[in-house]
């Protein structure tokens, strides 16, 4: 399957505000979103260190965040824990309080095996290890459909076995299957991530995979959409960055943002890396994702990073804006969410 060239989100006018639903800690709907601007600015809570991620919240807010990554870990909405059922209810009434969106994310290094960062995978070579990530996978979207999140993001997982590549391919199509047929049962869209190191890694391997769910079946692989780390894409040398988003902005549900230099998976904070940020934001203009700052080897220093980052981001769109398009519309920060 190829990417629609040229395809762009909608530019509907205007900046998205997240209305806090009537009743914040009884919601069973999907939240509801007013349009009236486009980019939003997110963070991750796997950047957020010796702090409650949920005490984060309105500090985060008040810094102009209007979304939030939720990594899903031990102390994290755990999906394993006894206590999940009151902590959905906690975070529900946190985020609609501030007024944020969020997604889920499901990175979490040690969440399913203490000794093995990321393991198991969908491309174990381990039949019941698939099943496990596969399991956690389905309860990460239940928990998102009650969080009203605007998407699940997962990834294909490290090769460790000699298998070949068909082998493998086999491994994470019938593995994605379920995981695809249960968000579709909860309305969740799944962003699928690249990731270096990993089985699909690429934006072209992404596309690969397209192709075999739609050989697999169309209808899931149209449910499967995409993840995009910016910083991903100069570690795997994929550029120029702006022209291989630009095809794939029809499909992307979820981006997370930092630096990185060519070759070196390590997120840097913004600016110290070799990432030109304005060209890349121009092409993010018209989308309605949030851009969620991961920057989790910053965590010891996470207030002052989101500080940063909030300036820098809106200091690089106002860059894009005057040297391309004086009409774009700015990054969503500093404004105020309407009442219930």
């Amino acid at each position: 399957m190829r990417p629609a060239v040229g395809r762009r989100c909608a530019h509907p006018a205007g900046a998205i505000f997240f209305r806090p639903p009537v009743g914040c800690c009884h919601l069973k709907s999907p939240t509801t979103f007013v349009r009236e601007s486009i980019m939003r600015l997110g963070f991750s809570t796997n950047s957020i260190g010796d702090t409650d991620p949920l005490e984060a919240i309105p500090i985060l807010r008040g810094l102009g965040y209007t979304s939030l990554a939720i990594t899903l870990d031990h102390h994290v909405l755990n999906p394993f824990s006894a206590l999940l059922p009151a902590e959905i209810s906690r975070w529900r009434c946190a985020l609609g309080a501030a007024g944020m969106a969020c997604t889920i994310e499901t990175g979490a290094r040690h969440l399913l095996d203490s000794l093995h960062k990321h393991e198991p995978t969908l491309v174990t070579a381990i039949s019941a290890g698939r099943s496990q990530r596969v399991d956690f996978l389905m309860r990460a979207i239940d928990i998102a459909a009650e969080l009203s999140a605007q998407c699940v993001s997962l990834w294909s997982g490290v090769v460790r076995d000699r298998a070949d590549n068909d082998s493998l391919w086999d491994r994470l199509v019938s593995s994605l299957t379920p995981v695809l047929s249960h968000a579709a049962s909860r309305g969740m869209p799944i962003g699928f991530e690249p990731e270096p190191g990993m089985f699909v890694d690429t934006l072209a391997r992404y596309g690969q995979l397209l192709n075999r769910m739609e050989v697999d079946s169309m209808e899931r692989s149209k449910s499967l959409q995409l993840t995009v780390d910016i910083g991903h894409m100069e570690c795997m040398g994929e550029g120029p960055a702006p022209d291989l988003l630009s095809p794939w902005i029809g499909r992307l549900v979820n981006v997370h943002i930092d630096d990185m230099q060519a070759c070196r998976h390590e997120h840097l904070p913004l600016g110290s890396g070799d990432i030109d940020f304005p060209p890349i934001l121009e092409v993010l203009a018209g989308c309605t994702t949030a851009l969620h700052v991961e920057l989790p080897r910053q965590s010891h220093r996470w207030l002052e990073t989101a500080r940063q980052s909030a300036e820098f981001l809106r200091r690089a769109r106002e860059r894009s804006a005057s040297t391309s398009h004086p009409a774009s519309p700015p990054l969503v920060a500093n404004h105020s969410v309407p009442a219930c």
